[in-house]
């Protein structure tokens, strides 16, 4: 079960919604932006080969996600850290095209071929890795921008 804190009203799926970059920090140490995917309660984000990630993960599946984010003309400051356990799960072809929609655009037709097509959908490698957070922690840091 995940314990969530957060302001009062704060829309917690709208902001998970964006296609905004996650950090991913990992007992190595090594802290690697991804593009991530929420589903299911769950932080979903691709790996493979051209990773580091699966042989951290296996080795010690603790990891800290942290997504901020800031708007300078309005002065919202959002800053969002989930904790837990992250697993390496089979590559789903569904949910790499979902996920890759997000920052790609929904036309694959325009998507870098070699990067994403064959680098992911064609890699036997490509799988992921699903965090389930214990604990997903809002903090807003909003100011008022002078004028």
């Amino acid at each position: 079960m995940i314990t969530y804190e957060l302001p009062d009203g704060f829309d917690l799926d709208a902001m998970l919604s964006r296609p905004l970059v996650a950090r991913i920090a990992t007992n190595g140490p090594t802290i690697r932006p991804v593009w991530y995917l929420w589903e299911d309660d769950a932080f979903w984000w691709l790996t493979g080969s051209w990773s580091r990630l699966p042989d951290l993960i296996q080795r010690d599946p603790t990891v800290v996600l942290l997504i901020d984010r800031w708007e300078p003309d309005t002065g919202e400051v959002l800053q969002l850290i989930a904790t837990g356990h992250a697993a390496i799960r089979p590559f789903d072809a569904n949910r790499a095209r979902r996920k890759l929609a997000r920052y790609l655009g929904t036309q694959e037709s325009k998507w870098d071929h070699a990067r994403f097509i064959e680098g992911i959908f064609e890699n036997p490698s490509a799988s992921f890795i699903r965090l389930s957070p214990d604990r997903v922690t809002v903090k807003d840091l909003s100011y008022r921008p002078r004028t």
